[in-house]
C-alpha cells in the first residue's frame, strides 16, 4: 500500500459513505494505491467505501476511495483513505497540492495577495514541494 498524506486540518473535508460494498482488507491492502490521512470526529471501519470531498475546491472535488485505517487522536480520528483507480489518485493528489498552496499562501500574506503575489507564492511552493506530491512519491511507502 503506498503513503497517506496527512491534509490539513484547517482545511475542510467531508467523508460520505458510498453505497458501494466494502472492500477486504486483503484487497485494500493489495490494491490500494496511496492516499489521504484526515481528521474525522468520529470513527470510520476498515474497508467501508467513502468519498472524500474537499468542499474549497468545489462541488467537483470528490474522490471514492475506502477507508484504509482509523486511528483515535485528541478530539477525533485520524481516517486513511485509500484510492483503489489512478483517476481518483490522480485527483485526490491535485487536491491536496491546491489546499497545501491555498494554505501556504494564508501563511505568508498578512492581507488579502494580489492575483500576481498568489501566483509567485503558487510557484515558490511548487518549487519547494511538488516532488513530495508525485507519482512515484505518492504511490511508494515511505522508506527511512
Amino acid at each position: 500500500m503506498g503513503r497517506f498524506l496527512p491534509h490539513p486540518d484547517d482545511v475542510a473535508v467531508e467523508l460520505i459513505q458510498r453505497p458501494s460494498p466494502a472492500i477486504p482488507r486483503q484487497r485494500l491492502l493489495t490494491a490500494g494505491l496511496g492516499g489521504i490521512a484526515c481528521h474525522w470526529p468520529r470513527a470510520w471501519r476498515q474497508g467501508t467505501a467513502v468519498e472524500l470531498h474537499i468542499p474549497s475546491l468545489g462541488a467537483s472535488a470528490r474522490y471514492p476511495g475506502y477507508v484504509a485505517w482509523c486511528r483515535k487522536v485528541e478530539g477525533g480520528y485520524r481516517v486513511g483513505i485509500s484510492f483503489t483507480d489512478e483517476h481518483a489518485l490522480f485527483g485526490a493528489r491535485m487536491g491536496e497540492q491546491a489546499c497545501r498552496i491555498e494554505r501556504y499562501c494564508r501563511q505568508h500574506e498578512d492581507a488579502e495577495p494580489s492575483p500576481q503575489q498568489f501566483e509567485a507564492l503558487a510557484r515558490e511552493w511548487v518549487a519547494r514541494h511538488a516532488l513530495e506530491f508525485s507519482h512515484d512519491a505518492f504511490v511508494q511507502p515511505v522508506r527511512d
